[in-house]
């Protein structure tokens, strides 16, 4: 009976211990502030339809301080592809060379996917995004809503977590969504450190986001 209760006083210490780690991370977002030393890594995660259009006319009101740029799709979007090659194109049009990278993991959900088979392809893309973000360590995640964005947001939160590097999660959400948040969205709340609405309803519904207007 002693032995269980040992065991049973361990797994809740190491559980205290977790949750304290989990709310430093956290905490330490805000105070963070990763351009003090010159430019930001920063990594994008774009997404089929209209996801990376959106994306891709917020990282043009951006500075070029934010470099390089380590854009993260599903293996099977080609048209996002097509569309960073062109803006990166236009953007650096007469001016030097564009750092930027693509980088491809598996996507974690397709459209009308069951929830079940969901959480199964989740762990495996995020089983992917690991390993990339570990070895990118971008000091900047930017992303708004596609659903590869939850592993790689995910897994720049565990690198915090295991106190390998504090990555920045900007998470703007859709300026299609106006009265409720996206499932990406949901899942990403309470982890990004900056969580950007464009509709004012948004806001009064989140008291955790911030309502910048329309910036896309």
């Amino acid at each position: 009976m002693e032995l269980l209760w040992l065991v049973v006083a361990v797994v809740c210490l190491l559980a205290l211990l977790l949750a304290l780690r989990i709310w430093l991370v956290l905490r330490q977002g805000l105070e963070c502030r990763p351009g003090r030393k010159g430019c930001v890594s920063l990594m994008v995660v774009a997404g089929s339809g209209g996801h990376t259009t959106e994306i891709l006319r917020l990282l043009s009101s951006l500075s070029k301080s934010y470099s390089p740029t380590h854009y993260v799709l599903a293996e099977t979007d080609k048209m996002s592809e097509d569309k960073i090659h062109l803006f990166e194109n236009i953007r650096t049009s007469g001016i030097s060379k564009s750092k930027y990278s693509i980088h491809r993991i598996p996507r974690s959900r397709e459209v009308r996917q069951s929830w079940s088979s969901s959480f199964l392809t989740t762990l495996q893309s995020l089983f992917y995004s690991f390993p990339l973000t570990a070895r990118l360590q971008p000091d900047l995640i930017l992303c708004n809503g596609p659903g590869t964005c939850v592993p790689a947001c995910f897994s720049a939160f565990l690198l915090g977590v295991f106190g390998i590097k504090k990555i920045i999660i900007v998470y703007v959400e859709s300026i299609c969504r106006v009265e409720t948040l996206s499932l990406s969205g949901r899942l990403l709340y309470y982890f990004a450190d900056y969580f950007i609405v464009q509709w004012p309803r948004l806001q009064n519904k989140y008291s955790k986001s911030i309502y910048l207007g329309r910036i896309v």
